[in-house]
C-alpha cells in the first residue's frame, strides 16, 4: 500500500518526536500487516517513545507478533497490549531496553503472559515463587527456558520503576537461589545412589550471597558435603563432588538455549586447587590456620542457599565467629588496602575510565570500603553484620561510625552506578562492567536511567559526579588509619564498660587509671551523636596514648581539648573522617607538655593536624608569615594589639611546627618514623627561625607605624646571630640579635640614634607583655663590647669599631650574623661590612687560633654548671653542640675566603662544605654531623617534654622515658638512648680533639 507524501512527513515528524532514531526504519515497521489492527493507535505510539529505544522496542514488538503461532495469538497480545496498560509499560519496557530478551521472546512467543499478572505476589516474588516457577524444569534446557521467563518478569519491573535497583538485586539472588537448587535436584535425580551417600550444602558467597546479584554475573559458592550415617566419608565427599561438578555444568553449559550463568567455586579453601567439596571440620581447620585475610572478608556474604540447609546454617554458625576476629589479624587493615589497590593496577589502562565496577570511584570502592568497615567495627556490633551492601552502609550511619550525609551520598552513588551496571548488561545479557562507547548505546543507556534531555551528556555527567563522589568518600573512609589501630585491638575492646576500662587503664600504662575513668565517663557517657562518635573514637586514642611515655597526661589532654571544642560540628567530624587527624592528635597530646599547652591556649588549632584544607602540618614559608604578620599589624589599632595578633601566630605556627615534629618522631600507624633525623632537626630550626624573624618584622612595623608613622627617621635592621642566623633556633631559643641603623637624609644623628633607641626597647617590651602567648626574648648581648656596649649602633660605628678593636671572638660570632628584618639593603651593607672579619683574606693566624682555643677551654671548664654530667650536656658537655660547632667554625675562620661553600651561617651546611672541599674526611663529617643532629634532637625533645629549655637528659624517670620515646627509644631502652648518645658523642669529641685542638 502507497502512503500519501503528507502523511508519510506527519508519521516522520512524529516518529523523531517520540525519539526515533530511525523513523524511516521505524515507518516501515509501523506499516507491516502484523501491526495493521493498531497502527493509528496513539497509545502504542505513546508507550514505544516512553521506552529506552524506541527503534529497539518496535523492532522487538514487530518480531514477538511475527512469532505468535497463530493470528488467534496475535490477535490476543494486541489486543491486551492496548487494553492492559500494566503489559503494555512491561512488555515494551523490556523490548526497548535488552535485546536479549527480546531474542527469548522470538524463540518462545507464549512467555509474554508473564508479564500479564499484576497481583501483589508477582511485585516482589522470594526464592519459593521462583521455585515454583522452575519446578517443571528436568533438564538443562527447560530450566535455561524457566529461568529466562523469570528474569523477563524482573526486568520488566526493573526498567517499569516498580522495583528499585537494590530490590531488583535481590530478586536476582532470589532467582540464582532457587536456579541452584532445581540445578541440584536435577543433578541428584540423575545420580541418586550419590545423591543417598552424603549431605551436600551450597553456601552463597559474593554479591548472591549478599542479595544484590547483577544480570550476568558468576555466582559464587562454596561446597560443604558430609558423609550420611553409615556411609563411608571419603564415597561420601567424591559422590557429593561429583553432584556438586554436575550442578555446576547444568548451570554454566552452553545449551541450545545459551547458558544460564558460570557458577564459580574459587574462593573455596586452596581456591581452585583445593577439593570442591569439604567437610566442614576441614573448612574450620583451613580457617583456623591458612585462610588469609580476603578469605574472612569474602565470608561477610556467605549465606546457605540450596542442599542440605541444616548443614549450611551450621556452616555459617562454625565460621561466622572467625570472621568477626579477622580484623585481630596483624596487617589486617593494610592486606585488606593492598588487595583493592592490586584490583585497581591489574586493570588495562585503556579500560580504567570506563571501568564501572573495578576502577577508581567504581562499585568497588564503596564495598571495600563498606566491608572493611564491617569487619573492623562489625566485632562488637552485631547491627554491622549484614551481607548487603546498602544495608551494612545504612547500619553503620546509624551506629555513627559514618557520617550520615556521607552514607546518604555514597548510596545515592551506588544505586546509580549499579542501575548503570544493569542496563548496561541487560542489553545482551552479558558479563560486562565497561560503559560503552557507541553513542547509540549511550544514549540507550541513558534513557533507560530516564534522562531523556540530551541523554548522553545528561549520562556523562550523572557518572562523573556520582564517580567523584565515591572516589572522594572512599578515600576518606577505607584509607583513614584509625581503623588499623581500631583493628588491633583485643576482642571486646571496640566498646568500653565502665569496668572493663579500670583493667585495661592498668594494662596499658596508666598511672591514675580512677582518674582516666573519671574521663572516660565524661568524654563517651550519654546517648548524644557526640557521645557515640567518642565511643567510637576513645578505644583507638588509648592505644595510641598508651604508646607514649604519659597515657595519663595524653587522655586528660584530650578531655580538654574536647570541652573547648566538643559542641564545635567540625571537631569530631574531623577526628572521625580526617585521614590521620585523631592519631595525630593522640601523639602531640601525649608526648610532653609544650604542644597541649600551646593548643589548650588556642584549641581550635586542632585543625591543623587533619589533612584537608586546614593548612595541614606543613610549616609555612618565611614570606607567608610575614604576610599574614603585616597585614595583620596594619589592621590592629595600636602597637600592642598588633603584637599581640604577631605573637598569636607564633603559637598557632609554634604549634604546628612541634606537632609535624612530634608525628615525624613517632611516625604513625601508616607513615613510619622519619629516618632522617637530620631533616627533622632542619625543619624545626628552619622554622622556628622563620617564624621568629616575621615576628620581628611584624614588631617592628608596629612600633615605627605607632611612633613615627610610615617612616623612621633611621634605616634600621635586624641582624640574627648564633643560633637565629644559622636558622637553626629551638623551640625556647631566644633571639640572639644586633641591630644596625643608618640616619635618614638630613636628619640629625642624635635624633636618629634616639629613634632606633627607643624602636629597640619597644620591641623588648611588646614581646614580653604577659600573655596567653609565650614570650619572645630578645638577646643583644653579641653586640661589639657585648652587655657594655650601645644597644644599636650606625653602620658607620660598626665600621669603626671593627676596624679598631675587634676581637678574635667577634669575628668568630659573626660567622652566623644574617639580616632578619627590617631595612634590607642596610642589612646587605652590613654583610659586606663584616665579610672581610669572618671570612680573613690571609685566613686565621696563628695567635688568633690559639686565642679561638683558649676560649674553648675556659667555656668548657667554666660555663659547664657545677655537678653537671659531661658526657650528657648537650651544649657544652663532650662532643655536643658547641664542639661540632667551634670546630666547624674553625673551619670556616681559616678557609671562607678561598672556599665560597664554608660562607654560610648554618652548621650542617658549612660541614658538608668542609668535607667537600677535603678539609675534613668523609668519615669525620658524617661523626660530627650525627652527634650534632642527636644533641639538637635532645634539646628540641626536653623542651618538647617538659615544657621548658634545658641542655640536659630530665632526671625524672617519666619525663626521660618520653625524650626516648621522641628518639624513637621504646618502653624500657631508656639505658640504651643513654649509652647511644655517649657513644655518639665520645666518637665526636676524638674528632674535635684531633681537628680543634690539635692542627
Amino acid at each position: 500500500m502507497t502512503v500519501p507524501q503528507g502523511r508519510r512527513s506527519s508519521t516522520f515528524t512524529r516518529l523523531l518526536r517520540h525519539g526515533f532514531t530511525d523513523p524511516s526504519a521505524a515507518e516501515r515497521l509501523l506499516e507491516s500487516v502484523e501491526l495493521a489492527p493498531v497502527r493509528s493507535d496513539p497509545v502504542l505510539l505513546d508507550a514505544l517513545g516512553a521506552t529506552a529505544d524506541p527503534d529497539l522496542a518496535l523492532g522487538g514488538l514487530v518480531r514477538l507478533l511475527e512469532a505468535q503461532p497463530a493470528p488467534t495469538a496475535r490477535r490476543e497480545l494486541l489486543d491486551t497490549l492496548i487494553s492492559a496498560k500494566p503489559l503494555r509499560d512491561r512488555l515494551l519496557g523490556v523490548l526497548g531496553a535488552s535485546a536479549a530478551l527480546a531474542d527469548h521472546l522470538a524463540r518462545h512467543p507464549g512467555d509474554w503472559h508473564a508479564l500479564v499478572n499484576y497481583e501483589p505476589h508477582d511485585l516482589h516474588p522470594g526464592v519459593a515463587e521462583f521455585e515454583r516457577q522452575l519446578a517443571e524444569a528436568t533438564d538443562p534446557v527447560s530450566l535455561r527456558v524457566a529461568y529466562r521467563r523469570c528474569l523477563l518478569s524482573i526486568a520488566a519491573r526493573d526498567v517499569c520503576g516498580t522495583t528499585d535497583v537494590a530490590q531488583a538485586a535481590a530478586e536476582l539472588a532470589d532467582l540464582a537461589t532457587a536456579t541452584l537448587r532445581a540445578a541440584l535436584r536435577i543433578a541428584r535425580v540423575a545420580a541418586p545412589d550419590d545423591a543417598a551417600l552424603c549431605r551436600l550444602a551450597v553456601i552463597g558467597m559474593g554479591k548472591c550471597g549478599g542479595h544484590e546479584l547483577n544480570y550476568v554475573s558468576d555466582v559464587d559458592v562454596i561446597f560443604v558435603g558430609e558423609a550420611v550415617s553409615g556411609a563411608d566419608e571419603r564415597k561420601a565427599l567424591q559422590a557429593a563432588a561429583r553432584l556438586a561438578s554436575h550442578m555446576m555444568r547444568i548451570c554454566s553449559e552452553t545449551t541450545v538455549e545459551g547458558s544460564i550463568w558460570p557458577v564459580d567455586a574459587n574462593l573455596r579453601p586452596e581456591g581452585r586447587n583445593g577439593p570442591l567439596v569439604r567437610t566442614l571440620a576441614s573448612h574450620l581447620a583451613y580457617y583456623q590456620r591458612w585462610a588469609k585475610t580476603w578469605e574472612f572478608q569474602a565470608l561477610l556474604k556467605a549465606r546457605p542457599v540450596a542442599g542440605d540447609l541444616d548443614l549450611g546454617e551450621e556452616y555459617i554458625a562454625t565460621l561466622s565467629p572467625l570472621v568477626w576476629q579477622a580484623a585481630e589479624r596483624e596487617n589486617f587493615v593494610a592486606d585488606v588496602q593492598k588487595m583493592r589497590r592490586r584490583v585497581v593496577e591489574n586493570i588495562p589502562a585503556g579500560e580504567v575510565e570506563r571501568e564501572l565496577k573495578l576502577g577508581p570511584g567504581g562499585l568497588r570502592d564503596v564495598e571495600f570500603a563498606v566491608q572493611l568497615l564491617q569487619l573492623v567495627h562489625g566485632r562488637s556490633d552485631s547491627s554491622l553484620r549484614s551481607g548487603s551492601t546498602l544495608d551494612a552502609l545504612r547500619a553503620l550511619a546509624a551506629g555513627g561510625y559514618v557520617g550520615r550525609a556521607d552514607a546518604a551520598q555514597l548510596d545515592d552513588a551506588y544505586r546509580f552506578l549499579r542501575s548503570m551496571e544493569h542496563r548496561i548488561q541487560l542489553y545482551r545479557l552479558r558479563r560486562t562492567h565497561l560503559v560503552p562507547e557507541d553513542e547509540g548505546d549511550l544514549r540507550r543507556l541513558g534513557r533507560s536511567l530516564g534522562l531523556r534531555t540530551d541523554p548522553v551528556a545528561a549520562l556523562r555527567r550523572e557518572w562523573k559526579r556520582h564517580s567523584g563522589v565515591v572516589r572522594r568518600l572512599h578515600e576518606k573512609l577505607f584509607y583513614r588509619p584509625l581503623l588499623d589501630a581500631v583493628a588491633q585491638l583485643a576482642p571486646g575492646e571496640a566498646r568500653l564498660s565502665p569496668d572493663a576500662a579500670r583493667e585495661r587503664l592498668v594494662a596499658l600504662g596508666y598511672a591514675d587509671p580512677a582518674a582516666a575513668l573519671r574521663h572516660l565517663e565524661a568524654l563517651a557517657s550519654g546517648v548524644t551523636r557526640k557521645a557515640a562518635i567518642q565511643r567510637t573514637l576513645l578505644p583507638v586514642l588509648l592505644g595510641w596514648f598508651a604508646d607514649s611515655a604519659d597515657p595519663d597526661a595524653g587522655l586528660l589532654n584530650f578531655r580538654k581539648v574536647s570541652d573547648a571544642l566538643g559542641k564545635t560540628p567540625w571537631y569530631l567530624r574531623l577526628l572521625r573522617d580526617e585521614g590521620a587527624a585523631a592519631e595525630n592528635l593522640a601523639r602531640v597530646l601525649s608526648a610532653g607538655r609544650l604542644a597541649p599547652d600551646l593548643l589548650m591556649r588556642a584549641p581550635e588549632a586542632v585543625a591543623l593536624l587533619g589533612d584537608g584544607d586546614g593548612g595541614g602540618l606543613e610549616p609555612r614559608s618565611r614570606a607567608h608569615l610575614e604576610q599574614e604578620i603585616l597585614a595583620a599589624v596594619g589592621r590592629a589599632e595600636n602597637a600592642e594589639q598588633a603584637v599581640t595578633v604577631a605573637r598569636g601566630v607564633r603559637r598557632r605556627e609554634l604549634f604546628r611546627t612541634a606537632a609535624t615534629d612530634i608525628v615525624g618522631s613517632y611516625g604513625t600507624e601508616e607513615i613510619p618514623a622519619r629516618p632522617d633525623q637530620g631533616a627533622l632537626v632542619d625543619l624545626v630550626g628552619g622554622a622556628v627561625s622563620d617564624l621568629t624573624a616575621a615576628t620581628l618584622a611584624g614588631t617592628l612595623r608596629a612600633v615605627v607605624r605607632e611612633g613615627w608613622g610610615d617612616t623612621l627617621p633611621t634605616r634600621f635592621a635586624v641582624i640574627g646571630m648564633g643560633r637565629f642566623g644559622g636558622h637553626e633556633l629551638g623551640y625556647g631559643s631566644d633571639a640572639d640579635v644586633i641591630f644596625v641603623h643608618e640616619p635618614q637624609d638630613g636628619v640629625d644623628e642624635r635624633e636618629a640614634a634616639e629613634a632606633a633607641n627607643k624602636v629597640v626597647s619597644e620591641m623588648r617590651r611588646l614581646l614580653q607583655i604577659p600573655s596567653t602567648d609565650p614570650p619572645l626574648l630578645i638577646d643583644a648581648d653579641l653586640r661589639p663590647e657585648g652587655k657594655s656596649g650601645p644597644l644599636v649602633r650606625t653602620l658607620t660605628s660598626y665600621a669603626a669599631y671593627y676596624r679598631r678593636w675587634s676581637l678574635a671572638w667577634e669575628a668568630h660570632a659573626l660567622l652566623r650574623a644574617e639580616p632578619v628584618a627590617g631595612d634590607e639593603d642596610l642589612g646587605r651593607r652590613f654583610v659586606e661590612l663584616i665579610d672581610p672579619l669572618r671570612y680573613p683574606a690571609q685566613g686565621l693566624g696563628d695567635d688568633a687560633v690559639r686565642e679561638i682555643r683558649r676560649l674553648k677551654a675556659r667555656m668548657e671548664s667554666e660555663r659547664l654548671p657545677r655537678g653537671a654530667d659531661k658526657t650528657l650536656h648537650t651544649k657544652l658537655g663532650r662532643g655536643g653542640l658547641s664542639d661540632v660547632e667551634w670546630t666547624v667554625q674553625l673551619l670556616q675562620l681559616r678557609h671562607g675566603r678561598s672556599e665560597p661553600g664554608l660562607r654560610t651561617t648554618r652548621t650542617r651546611a658549612a660541614l658538608a662544605a668542609a668535607c667537600a672541599a677535603g678539609l675534613i674526611s668523609d668519615e669525620d663529617a658524617a661523626i660530627l654531623d650525627e652527634a650534632w643532629v642527636l644533641a639538637t634532637r635532645v634539646r628540641n625533645a626536653v623542651m618538647l617534654v617538659r615544657g621548658r629549655a634545658g641542655d640536659t637528659f630530665p632526671s625524672d624517670t617519666r619525663e626521660l622515658a618520653a625524650v626516648g620515646r621522641y628518639l624513637g627509644y621504646g618502653p624500657g631502652h631508656v639505658g640504651d638512648m643513654l649509652d647511644d648518645y655517649r657513644r655518639t658523642t665520645r666518637r665526636a669529641r676524638g674528632v674535635v680533639e684531633e681537628l680543634f685542638y690539635g692542627s
